[in-house]
């Protein structure tokens, strides 16, 4: 193409976009007590963890491919490579999911967030 036509601007594709969790995950966290929490590690001793948490840390693909489990599945498991403060970067991707914190145990965190419009995991004292 000749360098004196003007072309137009290309528009922004969704690609393009940064990665932020969706809006359920700004929502806050929901308030577990202890009854909840013993349920939902017990719902979660037989999963495989389904995101891992590399070298690279929390990166935008990370928290967008635990957002995406999150909503699929409620309850997921994260691995973590790296464990120096494994229970400071649990808390980050609890509050960066909108997620309760169930557990961490080992290399392995156990997050829950409920779906907004049908929750699947029925907990006990209403938590």
């Amino acid at each position: 193409m000749p360098d004196d036509v003007p072309t137009e601007p290309k528009a922004p594709s969704p690609a393009d976009a940064p990665v932020e969790p969706n809006a359920a995950a700004r929502r806050p966290a929901p308030e577990l007590n202890g009854a909840a929490r013993k349920r939902l590690r017990a719902l979660a001793h037989p999963l495989k963890p389904v995101v891992m948490v590399g070298e690279a840390g929390l990166s935008p693909s990370v928290l967008a491919a635990l957002d995406e489990a999150l909503a699929r599945h409620e309850l997921v498991k994260v691995r973590l490579r790296q464990p120096e403060d494994k229970r400071g970067t649990a808390r980050e991707l609890a509050e960066a999911m909108g997620a309760a914190l169930c557990g961490v145990v080992g290399h392995t965190v156990i997050l829950y967030r409920p779906d907004p419009d049908a929750p699947r995991i029925e907990l006990p004292g209403g938590a």
